[in-house]
């Protein structure tokens, strides 16, 4: 039986800026191919721009798809003009993920229903815009911190931008940032997924736990089980992230979390079917 949580349905995320063995595009791919992750999302910095065209030659000679593109309101456009061009040039769509623009906000919460509705206009609008330079591409809301992690939040914002015109856009669910100081995914997951899973185009795996800056690997949390369970129960059907947030060496952190997804699923349809929790043998400090 096929499910979501198979090596092939695996992507791989949090890679370039966490690998501290600084990979570059050609072993980057070559790394991938060998742990047998046919599927990627790019997260970037500012020095990796001008090897976005790198990037994609080396995905496309190890048969690698680009399934996400991540970017945020803060980068200068031309730079996504720039990432645009590059996928145009090489006929690749991968879908944008994009975050909050924290540091153009002047509060982290809205503090009245008058206000909530004009975050929620404002981020639509941005994603409007997003949508506008990148025609033919779609664009997820990825769950991260304050206002913005919050899903509620996210499934607002995606219905506003689908009544202005955003032709494709969703969530990509991160269990990274599924509780902080002002929320709780964990609390009633089971409703909370109910509501947002029509929007889920990606769900992003790691161990659920208080935000404190670290990154656990899947099967560290307190509810990364139960939260998998509803999903698989729903019937979604999406792609499905292994992290190298953790930091140190990416191949050993993409490797423990794959390894950790096979027990966790084997947990899933049988209790100790799975032997004892594979052990991770790295946890970094770095959090995106």
């Amino acid at each position: 039986m096929t499910r979501i949580w198979d090596r092939d349905n695996l992507h791989a995320w949090c890679v370039v800026p966490f690998d501290e063995v600084k990979r570059g595009p050609e072993a980057r791919a070559q790394m991938l191919a060998d742990l047998g992750i046919r599927t990627f999302s790019y997260d970037w910095r500012a020095e990796n721009v001008p090897h976005f065209g790198e990037e994609l030659d080396a995905l496309a000679r190890h048969d690698i798809e680009l399934l996400g593109w991540w970017w945020w309101p803060e980068q200068d456009e031309k730079e996504l003009r720039y990432a645009l061009d590059t996928f145009a040039s090489r006929d690749v769509r991968p879908r944008l993920w994009f975050m909050q623009g924290e540091n153009l906000l002047p509060d982290r919460l809205p503090r009245t229903a008058e206000q909530q509705q004009e975050r929620i206009e404002l981020e639509a609008q941005r994603a409007l815009r997003v949508s506008e330079l990148a025609r033919g591409h779609g664009i997820d809301l990825y769950t991260h911190n304050d206002w913005f992690g919050i899903p509620d939040n996210l499934v607002a914002v995606v219905e506003k931008a689908r009544e202005l015109g955003v032709p494709e856009i969703g969530i990509s669910y991160n269990f990274s940032h599924a509780r902080d100081e002002i929320h709780d995914d964990t609390v009633d997951f089971d409703a909370l997924w109910s509501r947002i899973q029509p929007y889920v185009t990606s769900v992003n795996l790691a161990g659920t736990h208080f935000e404190d800056d670290t990154t656990l690997f899947p099967g560290d949390g307190e509810h990364d089980l139960e939260m998998m369970r509803v999903i698989e129960d729903s019937g979604w059907q999406g792609p499905v992230g292994v992290i190298a947030e953790t930091g140190g060496d990416a191949e050993v952190s993409l490797r423990n979390a794959i390894l950790r997804v096979e027990w966790l699923a084997a947990e899933l349809i049988q209790p100790g079917s799975g032997g004892a929790k594979p052990c991770a043998r790295q946890r970094g400090t770095n959090a995106e």
